[in-house]
């Protein structure tokens, strides 16, 4: 009977607690209850079920007794929750950590026990609790503790902030079926930053702080080994993802056994599908589990929601006069958006953000004065048209004055953020977006450069080079991704015969944009490292701050940061069609504090693949190489 799958709880204020403290329920409107998950009601619907539960089935296998996972709760007329098992089908995550809080996540389904076929519907929530620890072993007290709700409402995933933890600090959590403590998740790793004002010699205890930072990880296209190698063969403390975490699109996996499911998105249901399948990859499984994770607005990506995405539209699902009829998926593009904003919340440890400003993301971490990071959203908020493929206005208005990425709100707050980092002492400010900054002049194609990236947006760009320089704003690093490959450039306005490309001398700092976790490359599907060379050569010769460019691995960079220096090291895997921890570390780039340009000789004067421009009349790359490299998708 079902009777003897679920269990009477307190109802009231506290169930209502229960469910208010999962904040998917919340996601991403905290402001704007109207437009998110009302728990009041939610916590009624619960009650309404289970008081006819009790007027139609035996409740005698339910004692009313103290219970001390809902701080002393009594079950008498008490709504349901299920008892019947849990599997926490995705292990745990944590996220947007600060000081004194973080993000933990996990997702917890009801399960059939032995001799059933029951599972809990839409009116028995399932109880989590859930304990963190500054030891790996969870013994002594917690550090925070406490119990949430979840349900089918939020596709039964659970999001809480674990508060009044110490700065700077390790921390290992775990979650618990709350009618069966026996029954428990993986145990977690996560951490919190250094309050603001730690001096920048004490931060991460005076060790030298490393994220790791991935872009595009395309399912179909290759396993995530990417993730996996810098949860295991790495010192990172942090995760950094810059865009595309999902892809809207199916394509074909099925050689390689990374078939997707469902169709191209467009409803609740097609997107939750999408990050449930996601997720069930082991190496990006573990490395969400050991480390926490910072991300840009990845679900407003190019991909997360649909491609070349921007204020009002994608690629094939604009908001336009005459409808959707444009849109391949079925769906406006402002559905679209709803939708992948809602599952990718639920499924994301990301804080919440306000409904009544476009839903921004953008956001900074203060991690003492050792440095700030500063996550930009430059896909959606307030961007003006993009590249869509169809649109050739575009390349006429790449250098409008009023043309702008990111928006004047947005843009104002970037400005103050930078100058406000400098203000305060901060050693570095490394800034995290998705799309590649400096010029980058097309190889072989003469003159043309790529429209949805910076070089669509010039006057924004000028704009950031001349904050920098009328503030006299140092150690600016820019993080990339999106464009598939990988480039290290010196930060130096176009064009700038001020700039000497040799010595570096007059650039404002340094771009990293980084290659993908498994999406093809943009110099083509399987390119070996000797064919890649061949068109990094061509972008280096002819893009004066370009420093190295690589096309042929797909891989992921860490940033090793302190006081003194900033170290680079990017990682390509030697064969995605199958889960392995294969790698090799193709090029390590060292920037001085200080220096604002990469330090001479760029990459200690050889890597082991792509081209550095120091050595562009002759091969710096190992041929090798390619011989032990499995290219894939």
């Amino acid at each position: 009977m079902l009777s003897t799958l679920v269990l009477f709880l307190a109802v009231g204020a506290q169930a209502t607690q229960l469910l208010d403290r999962n904040l998917a329920y919340r996601s991403p409107f905290i402001n704007a209850p109207h437009l998110s998950l009302n728990t009041k009601s939610l916590e009624k619907r619960f009650q309404n079920a289970a008081l006819g539960r009790r007027q139609t089935q035996d409740a005698s296998p339910f004692k009313d007794e103290h219970y001390f996972t809902f701080f002393g709760g009594n079950f008498s007329n008490a709504q349901v929750v299920w008892s019947g098992g849990v599997n926490f089908t995705h292990r745990v995550a944590s996220g947007d950590p600060l000081d004194t809080s973080v993000l933990l996540w996990t997702r917890a389904q009801g399960i059939s026990p032995a001799g059933s076929t029951a599972l809990p519907d839409q009116s028995v929530p399932v109880c989590v609790s859930y304990k963190i620890f500054n030891n790996p072993e969870l013994s002594g007290s917690p550090a925070d503790s406490g119990s949430a709700f979840t349900s089918y409402d939020v596709d039964w995933t659970l999001k809480v902030e674990a508060t009044g933890l110490q700065p700077d600090t390790k921390y290992w959590f775990q979650f618990a079926d709350c009618t069966n403590p026996a029954s428990v998740s993986p145990i977690g790793a996560t951490r919190t930053f250094a309050s603001s004002t730690t001096p920048a010699d004490e931060v991460n205890g005076g060790k030298p702080m490393t994220f790791a930072v991935f872009s595009c990880s395309q399912f179909q296209a290759g396993w995530f080994n990417a993730y996996g190698v810098a949860a295991q063969n790495t010192s990172a403390d942090v995760f950094i993802h810059l865009g595309d975490y999902i892809y809207e699109f199916t394509g074909n996996g099925a050689n390689i056994g990374r078939v997707t499911l469902g169709r191209e998105l467009a409803t609740i249901k097609d997107y939750r599908q999408r990050l449930n399948q996601y997720r069930t990859d082991d190496s990006l499984a573990c490395a969400h589990q050991h480390n926490p994770w910072i991300t840009v607005w990845v679900s407003l990506d190019d991909h997360e929601v649909a491609d070349n995405a921007w204020k009002a539209g994608t690629t094939n699902s604009n908001d336009t006069e005459i409808g959707c009829s444009f849109s391949d998926s079925g769906a406006c593009f402002t559905d679209r958006k709803l939708a992948a904003i809602r599952a990718y919340h639920e499924w994301m440890p990301i804080r919440q953000v306000t409904a009544d400003d476009k839903l921004r993301i953008w956001r900074n971490f203060q991690i003492g004065k050792l440095l700030d990071l500063t996550m930009l959203d430059t896909r959606n908020y307030d961007r003006d048209i993009t590249d869509l493929g169809y649109n050739r206005v575009v390349n006429s208005v790449k250098d409008d004055e009023g043309r702008s990425l990111m928006g004047v709100e947005q843009e104002t707050w970037f400005y103050d953020t930078l100058s406000e980092s400098q203000k305060r002492e901060a050693v570095w400010r490394i800034v995290g977006q998705q799309i590649v900054f400096s010029q980058l002049i097309n190889f072989p194609t003469q003159g043309s450069v790529d429209l949805d990236a910076w070089d669509g947006y010039r006057k924004n760009r000028a704009r950031v080079f001349d904050h920098l320089s009328n503030r006299s704003i140092s150690n600016t690093v820019i993080l990339s991704g999106d464009s598939h490959d990988n480039w290290v450039s010196d930060l130096a306005r176009p064009n700038d015969t001020s700039y000497d490309e040799v010595t570096g001398n007059g650039a404002f700092g340094v771009e990293f944009g980084g290659t993908a976790v498994t999406s093809p490359s943009s110099f083509g599907t399987n390119i070996s490292p000797t064919d890649a060379d061949v068109i990094s050569r061509g972008f280096v010769a002819q893009n004066p701050e370009l420093q190295w460019s690589e096309g042929s691995f797909r891989g992921f960079f860490t940033l090793t940061v302190d006081p003194e220096t900033l170290n680079a090291t990017f990682y390509g895997m030697k064969n995605i069609t199958n889960p392995n921890l294969d790698h090799l570390e193709i090029a390590n780039f060292i920037v001085r504090a200080g220096e604002n340009k990469l330090s001479r000789p760029v990459a200690g004067g050889a890597v082991l693949a792509g081209i550095i421009k120091a050595a562009l009349d002759s091969s710096t790359s190992d041929p090798a190489i390619s011989a032990s490299v499995t290219a894939s998708a």
